[in-house]
């Protein structure tokens, strides 16, 4: 039983995307100090956006997953780890840069690996975010 103003284990937060419902799963899940976001593409309300803009996918792959993780209360400063999913090795430098727009100052643990493809072929990159909120 929960203290009266404790939060609950974990909070799941859907964005309402296309695939969360048929796939079952969250945008973001926090359990305890600690959330992470599914994978974030360009897609927005279920369109791809910058077809054939690796970087601006990423930059609006990273807006994605951050606003969800602001939903729970983490901060770009809070992300611990990030996970990029490029189509081609030849967009490694673009997707790179643009992480680093968002987090040069924070330099969280980074992987990124080429993938044989994503869900919907205009997709270029995919991203994962990590976020701990603990010692506030």
């Amino acid at each position: 039983m929960r203290a009266a103003g404790q939060q609950p284990a974990v909070i799941r937060i859907s964005s309402g995307g296309p695939w969360e419902g048929r796939y079952g799963y969250s945008r973001v899940v926090r359990a305890g100090d600690r959330a992470w976001t599914a994978g974030c593409t360009s897609t927005v309300d279920g369109v791809v956006t910058h077809v054939g803009d690796a970087a601006a996918q990423t930059a609006q792959a990273l807006r994605i997953g951050l606003d969800a993780l602001a939903e729970v209360g983490a901060s770009p400063a809070d992300v611990v780890r990030t996970r990029m999913y490029v189509t081609d090795r030849s967009h490694a430098d673009e997707v790179g840069r643009a992480h680093h727009a968002v987090f040069g100052a924070v330099r969280p643990a980074a992987t990124m690996v080429v993938v044989a493809g994503l869900i919907d072929p205009d997709q270029l990159v995919e991203v994962e975010l990590e976020a701990y909120l603990g010692e506030r």
